[in-house]
């Protein structure tokens, strides 16, 4: 017999250990006195006082440990004297951890040429203009506190996208932790601290479909200090929703200087946004008053007509999220003080008029990535806006910045898999064949046969904003193209241009001012001031000229966003 020392900590364990090992005991002796008069009984893996089989030699700190049966049956340590009694102990009950078997499955081929890949994406793109729902991608804006993501919560429980028992869940959670007004709004604020803090910090990703059109939703944060992910949002994005709130105070304090409302209509426009339509939130707080909703939408057009939105690409409609008025329906009752006054359109009848750009889909292959993250299975996710031409699951894709290659395994679009993917669309692509540590956020995909240039220096044409300290050159800056924002400096002032015309007005000006068109050079600078002789690494871009989604930037500096322009041409 055996005199067993317990630990504590496995005091449970052992009271069951104790009663599998007097079990195989038992059968063991019996298989001894039946082995000795001529017979063999098979003991099974539940039955031995080991379950796991005895492996191969492992190194531990540096020394090769062999195990060895002894002669009752138990396994012994080389000469440690003794078993490990807690590892014996867990084996009894079949709890030993087993090891992972991963089976690497080849990569899937092409299905498709090229050239007919192209043809049937042609077909199906006519098919789906004439007869189906078109796709389109809407980022939502707006000062911080406007409503933005109770809107979004709201109207996608109206259409249908969110059952009633998510519904109570989000509504008895928000209540237990104090914020039962946010509860519409944690349908995309999924993350705990942004819950706690009640405030959206990172970009949701929803869609919803009207009657003619499957919309994805990029639900971007409001709040100053994550105005690096609202670019990341609205850089995927054809068209713009803009939620204002129209309680006194409240919309003066976003659309005055500072306000997140003026700065998001800047960012929007200068990153191609053309369509943007005005939700004027809260309107229930001043009792629905006309006189109120006419003189924001007074303001804000003169705004958008000075930002650049046509006039014809712009809607305003009146809502109130949390009481779901005017969002989807009009034939229900609504409070007479708006329906006295307004007879216009819902918000879904604006959403529903919205038209997608051209798609340029035999321009080489452009992905910038926004997310990375692990697959459910086996291959690495990433998503982003496909910013040219097509992709389909089996083809090779190069990343960029780096020399790696990678599979796409398979696509998914709107949480569907589907074999290709075209210009426009927010897809998500699981690759295989590459490590994950070369995949980041700001990394480009791109056809290995057309790669897109590594940039270092290259000119650009900047319109400079409404800003308070003029620009000058090598000023530090901040450089934002898509998902990636890197330290760059304003090495050259070369001229300043008439904005119509595009013209030189003045060679090598001194400084630039608010409102001056410029075209200035930039320098990408290494990523700590303490090095300066560090190199800094290229990013990839190109020219607006050859591709206008990858052809833009955004400028800023000391967290405050100074000028938003084009690329011209790649220096070095």
């Amino acid at each position: 017999m055996f005199e067993w020392n317990f630990d504590t900590d496995y005091s449970e364990l052992v009271v069951a250990a104790a009663k599998e090992r007097e079990k195989a005991q038992k059968a063991t002796q019996q298989g001894r006195r039946m082995g000795s008069s001529g017979y063999t009984t098979p003991i099974s893996r539940a039955m031995s006082p080991v379950a796991s089989p005895v492996k191969s030699a492992k190194r531990a700190g540096g020394v090769v440990q062999t195990s060895r049966r002894t002669g009752d049956g138990t396994s012994s340590r080389g000469s440690s004297g003794g078993p490990d009694q807690k590892i014996f102990d867990i084996a009894a009950l079949n709890l030993t951890s087993k090891e992972e078997v991963t089976v690497d499955e080849p990569p899937p081929k092409v299905a498709l040429e090229r050239g007919k890949l192209l043809e049937e994406a042609r077909r199906v793109l006519e098919s789906v203009g004439r007869n189906g729902k078109k796709s389109v991608s809407l980022v939502v804006i707006g000062h911080v506190d406007a409503g933005k993501s109770t809107l979004m919560g709201r109207l996608l429980y109206e259409l249908g996208h969110v059952d009633e028992k998510t519904r109570v869940a989000n509504e008895r959670g928000s209540n237990k932790v104090g914020k039962g007004s946010f509860s519409w709004a944690w349908g995309l604020d999924e993350t705990t601290e942004e819950r706690e803090r009640g405030i959206t910090m990172d970009i949701a990703l929803q869609s919803l479909t009207t009657p003619h059109r499957q919309i994805t939703i990029l639900d971007a944060p409001g709040h100053k200090d994550f105005i690096p992910n609202m670019i990341s949002g609205a850089s995927q994005a054809d068209c713009a929703l803009l939620v204002v709130d129209a309680a006194t105070g409240e919309f003066e304090a976003g659309f005055d200087r500072g306000g997140q409302t003026r700065e998001h209509i800047l960012l929007v426009r200068s990153l191609g946004v053309s369509q943007v339509i005005v939700a004027v939130n809260k309107l229930d707080q001043v009792n629905w008053a006309e006189s109120r909703y006419e003189e924001i939408c007074r303001l804000l057009r003169t705004f958008l007509s000075q930002s650049g939105f046509q006039s014809s690409k712009t809607g305003f409609v009146p809502v109130a999220a949390m009481l779901g008025v005017n969002l989807v329906d009009r034939s229900s009752q609504g409070p007479p003080a708006l329906t006295s006054w307004y007879k216009g359109p819902t918000l879904v009848d604006l959403l529903d008029k919205l038209e997608p750009p051209a798609r340029d889909i035999e321009s080489p292959l452009r992905i910038p990535i926004s997310n990375v993250f692990k697959g459910q299975s086996s291959g690495i996710g990433v998503s982003g806006r496909i910013c040219g031409g097509i992709v389909q699951v089996g083809e090779r894709v190069r990343v960029l910045p780096g020399d790696e290659t990678a599979v796409v395994r398979s696509i998914e679009v709107d949480e569907i898999n589907v074999p290709w993917a075209t210009a426009g669309s927010n897809a998500t692509l699981y690759l295989v064949s590459i490590d994950p540590v070369y995949l980041a956020v700001g990394s480009i995909l791109c056809p290995p046969w057309n790669l897109v240039p590594l940039a270092t220096a290259f000119s650009a044409r900047i319109i400079v904003f409404d800003i308070q300290v003029p620009i000058t050159a090598g000023a530090s800056i901040e450089l934002f193209h898509h998902s990636r924002d890197v330290p760059a400096t304003l090495s050259r002032l070369v001229a300043t241009t008439d904005r119509a015309s595009g013209s030189v007005v003045k060679r090598n000006p001194r400084v630039l001012s608010r409102g001056t068109s410029a075209e200035v050079e930039i320098t990408l600078r290494a990523g700590t001031l303490s090095a300066p002789s560090a190199t800094a690494r290229p990013i990839p871009l190109e020219p607006f000229s050859v591709n206008k989604d990858m052809g833009r930037i955004l400028v800023r500096r000391s967290g405050e966003t100074i000028a938003a322009g084009i690329v011209l041409n790649v220096i070095a």
